[in-house]
Parts: C-alpha cells; structure tokens; sequence
C-alpha cells in the first residue's frame, strides 16, 4: 500500500498529518492503535513533527469516515483502530491483565451468527466479536 495513492483514492489530500498517521498503521507491528498510541509513537519517530493529539484524533476519524480505518471499543471503553484491509470477519480476546488484543476468525462461530440472524428475520452484514479472558496463571496448581 501506498499512504499517498491511498489517500486520494480515499477521496482525502495528501497532507503530512494524514501520510504520517496512515504510514504508521501501515508499518507498525501492533495491528490495534489507540489516538494516545498512535500520537506516541509518532512523537517518538519524530520528537519536532508539531502534531497534537487533537490532530491525531481528528484525522483518525476522517479515516473512519473514509474507510481506510475500522474502530473499535476493546476494553477499558478506549477505542482502537486498525487497517481496514478488506480481511475477512474477525473477533478480538482481549487479556484480563495486560489488555493485549488477539484476533481470531471462527467460521463456525460466523455461522452461527448468520443463523441467529436469520432466525430473527435478518441477513447479517456485518459483526464485532469481543472476548476477554486471561490464561491461567502457572502458579495455580
């Protein structure tokens, strides 16, 4: 993916703001961001790049807006972001105690979502799954 390419296909200009927040979901290992996340590691990739959080909020919203990026409430009532990429459905379990997020896809679990629906006179479009649980500690036993 090109950020600029992306940004004008999106209907969006090219703005430094908007090509450094897409180049950084584009490049970062961790797949779910939050506006706090994301305005942190840009300040530490570039301490004098002069973008502020409210910055960073609004141009993560103009890529909710245009599609290039899916929101979502995953714990502690924080919203994170994540390339929307076209992949398939998928859920989120989310740890207990370190909040990190794991994504999964069951295809039995979909269906059965679709069944749900139907049952109740819907076709299902579209769905957000979120779990949360925590391994068990070694020490237990």
């Amino acid at each position: 993916m090109e950020p600029s390419a992306d940004l004008k296909r999106s209907g969006l200009k090219p703005t430094l703001p908007r090509l450094k927040i897409l180049g950084l979901f584009l490049s970062s290992e961790q797949r779910h961001l939050a506006a706090e996340d994301v305005y942190r590691l840009l300040l530490a990739e570039q301490p004098h790049l002069g973008l502020g959080l409210a910055t960073v909020y609004r141009v993560l919203g103009q890529f909710e807006q245009a599609g290039l990026l899916k929101k979502n409430q995953l714990g502690n009532n924080k919203a994170v972001y994540e390339l929307n990429d076209g992949e398939r459905h998928h859920g989120h379990l989310i740890c207990n105690r370190t909040g990190a997020v794991h994504e999964f896809f069951d295809p039995e679990i979909e269906a059965r979502l679709r069944m749900v629906a139907s049952n109740l006179g819907y076709e299902l479009d579209n769905f957000v799954l979120t779990a949360y649980g925590g391994k068990p500690s070694m020490s237990n036993g």
